[in-house]
């Protein structure tokens, strides 16, 4: 793979809406708690975003909200899928009409983050992704992709959680890229930690699948 390179100046990623780009590099701070809450911040601990579990009896759901609690984005998970499908609808719209873009795990099980994301546009799932996150979320470093590309839009790294704040889980930092819609970016991200947070086969479990076999092979074949 190429060198990554910062995504063009004349070509903006604007996908939720155009109110969230900005022209210069910036960094967020995504913190999580224990109820699976959310809380995104600039690095003067400005509150830019929030996102809140709203589950129902049939579907794992999050809602992306801005600082006044006024809902962005609904982010609902595909049911009956193999491969993780999560659809991203306009405000807390649940209808198919409203879907701004999906996501997709390529694979049923793998070892690294791998999602791959699709704009509403798209006439056929064997389109090539718009999108793609990949990288170790275990470790947060995770990076977001145009398309099937070198192109870095954001790039995640670890934070470690203030001792003060008894109930945080995690803290992680965002750095997003020039005329990168950032609402986007938080909107990924928040789909990758429920899609963790879901699964009951996590990183760790897959890895050492992946070992054992591997060792089984090598002792059968040696």
């Amino acid at each position: 793979m190429a060198q990554p390179s910062y995504a063009p100046s004349l070509d903006p990623v604007s996908v939720i809406g155009a109110q969230f780009i900005a022209p210069y590099p910036f960094e967020m701070i995504i913190v999580t708690n224990s109820s699976g809450d959310l809380l995104i911040t600039d690095v003067n601990h400005k509150i830019l975003f929030k996102v809140k579990p709203c589950n129902t009896s049939n579907h794992e759901q999050r809602v992306l909200l801005d600082v006044d609690d006024i809902p962005i984005v609904m982010i609902r998970e595909k049911v009956w899928t193999a491969h993780s499908v999560w659809k991203v609808l306009k405000g807390d719209s649940i209808a198919d009409s409203d879907m701004i873009f999906s996501t997709k795990t390529p694979k049923i099980m793998q070892s690294k983050t791998n999602v791959h994301v699709f704009l509403a546009n798209k006439s056929s799932s064997k389109d090539l992704c718009d999108f793609m996150i990949a990288g170790s979320w275990k470790n947060r470093s995770c990076t977001i992709y145009k398309g099937d590309s070198s192109t870095i839009i954001a790039q995640m790294h670890k934070m470690e959680p203030p001792k003060r704040f008894k109930f945080v889980k995690d803290k992680f930092m965002v750095q997003i890229y020039p005329y990168v819609d950032y609402a986007f970016v938080v909107t990924l991200i928040a789909i990758v930690e429920a899609m963790k947070s879901s699964d009951t086969v996590t990183d760790d479990d897959v890895e050492a699948f992946i070992g054992g076999v591997t060792q089984a092979v090598g002792i059968a074949f040696s």
